[in-house]
């Protein structure tokens, strides 16, 4: 999570993370063309034994700054916990999943919805990534929904 902007990134998941997951997962987030981290200074991060002295020196060498949380402290971290609490309430313990893919891809769909059509109180109830629609005062409303209508967002349509 970028705390400026409150945006998300989805670097990927599996049911066991490995070393080797947890290392390409490093590489991803530090990829110079589309790297999450690239023009970023600090990674937080926990106390987890995933992410390991390769893991953090993989992200060192590109110049990212780790910095790990103290033990036992989940409110150092409280805008990914609040996000985290979103996407399970809003979302994953509405449905019931066979298998990893329909995770993703519930997963991907709430974060689209969650910069693009969800206000954010810390944001003075501004969408993360603004369409062009947005300050509209005239014109039908369309309500549009996702995940079979578990995530819903009304607007206005053009003109």
């Amino acid at each position: 999570m970028e705390l400026a902007t409150r945006g998300v990134y989805f670097a990927g998941s599996t049911t066991n993370p490995d070393e080797l997951q947890m290392l390409q997962m490093a590489r991803n987030l530090s990829d110079a063309e589309d790297g999450f981290q690239r023009r970023k200074k600090f990674l937080m991060m926990d106390r987890d034994a995933r992410f390991s002295e390769e893991f953090r020196a993989t992200l060192e060498q590109v110049g990212i700054e780790v910095v790990r949380l103290p033990p036992r402290s989940p409110n150092l971290n409280p805008h990914i916990e609040r996000f985290m609490r979103s996407l399970k309430d809003g979302c994953l313990y509405r449905l019931l999943f066979v298998g990893e893919r329909p995770l993703r891809a519930a997963v991907v769909a709430f974060l689209a919805h969650y910069h693009a059509e969800r206000n954010h109180q810390a944001l003075d109830n501004r969408l993360i990534d603004p369409g062009e629609e947005v300050g509209r005062t005239a014109g039908e409303v369309a309500c549009r929904e996702r995940l079979g209508g578990v995530l819903r967002h009304c607007r206005r349509k053009a003109a």
